[in-house]
């Protein structure tokens, strides 16, 4: 089976729970051409024992969001193989899979960073979905787990995962713990240790390493890529969606003055479009369709009160939510 080539790493947003929906995603591609985008993690159990509804709405994504990645959770190499056949067939562009994840329910399927000490089941996840489908994989793991953090084990793990097929790995650069911290804790109390993801790329230089956790501004961004071939930003992608822009345009090829009013009218008809959709979609909030524009907004001078506007916008009459939303276009002119 030939495989198809590995998208761009140098920018991403991490996969994230609750975050990384197919709106968030969209107006991170409006905003940013050259950002890989990945979605949320969608277990193996949601997805082959879903009805026909639910897995269409896990696996749904708008074709502008490309390229995109899927992103499972699941410990099982036969079901991960045929999820990662659905994901081909619905177009995704690569299968990643989750070996970072502490919470209390990947840890009683098996899964996520439990996988972390279990290097050769994880190999075989990954080997069996890398013979199934022709879309690269790739791994997504923390530098340790629990008492299990070595550089040494951490090097075995990366060696058996690439031998078994993984095109790419993304670091989340902090140990997890699966007791005695949430996962909330997990992303702040173990410290991050950058240094040890620069050494696995030292011990795997033909290998793309991509560095996640912690990353806030965009001169750290690029010092890092001065070590790795790419930096995967997490929180901050919605909490200051302007500093992903910047650094976007920092790493794109593009000459042209940053505007982000074009941007932001396509996804603001868009945005429209979803909410007066609601009735028929009761998922759809409006929280999660603002959630990258309020980034925007964040820390802007004078913007404090539009922000609070925006938050409230989706209780008001339509009329009375266009005029906010022209007023959050004003405010980028």
């Amino acid at each position: 089976m030939n495989k198809q080539a590995l998208p761009p790493y140098q920018l991403s947003v991490a996969p994230m729970m609750g975050f990384t929906n197919r709106h968030f995603r969209l107006l991170l591609r409006l905003l940013c051409p050259n950002i890989h985008l990945y979605s949320e993690m969608v277990t193996t159990g949601a997805l082959l024992h879903g009805d026909f509804a639910l897995r269409q709405r896990l696996l749904a994504f708008n074709p502008q969001e490309m390229p995109l990645a899927l992103q499972l959770g699941g410990s099982d190499p036969e079901a991960l193989a045929t999820c990662a056949r659905m994901a081909e067939d619905f177009g995704y562009e690569e299968i990643n899979l989750n070996v970072g994840c502490p919470s209390s329910r990947v840890q009683s399927g098996s899964f996520g960073a439990c996988l972390l000490k279990e290097p050769e089941l994880t190999a075989r996840c990954v080997a069996a979905m890398h013979k199934s489908c022709s879309l690269p994989v790739t791994v997504k793991t923390r530098i340790g787990v629990d008492d299990v953090d070595s550089f040494d084990h951490l090097k075995q793990f990366a060696a058996q995962v690439t031998d078994a097929g993984s095109q790419a790995l993304i670091v989340h650069a902090r140990k997890a713990w699966l007791k005695g911290l949430n996962p909330r804790q997990n992303r702040s109390v173990p410290p991050l240790c950058y240094e040890r993801v620069y050494e696995l790329k030292q011990a795997f230089p033909d290998l793309p390493i991509v560095i996640n956790g912690g990353i806030r501004r965009v001169d750290e961004a690029i010092t890092h890529l001065g070590h790795v071939d790419g930096v995967m930003i997490g929180r901050a992608a919605y909490e200051d969606t302007g500093m992903l822009v910047e650094l976007a345009y920092a790493l794109s090829d593009t000459k042209k003055p940053l505007s982000l009013q074009k941007p932001l009218e396509q996804y603001m008809i868009y945005l429209q479009a979803q909410y007066e959709k609601r009735s028929s979609e009761s998922r759809i909030q409006w929280s999660d369709l603002i959630k990258g524009i309020l980034g925007l907004l964040k820390e802007k001078p004078g913007a404090k009160v539009l922000r609070n506007q925006l938050c409230m916008a989706g209780k008001l009459s339509e009329s009375d939510r266009e005029k906010v939303l022209s007023d959050v276009l004003d405010f980028f002119a």
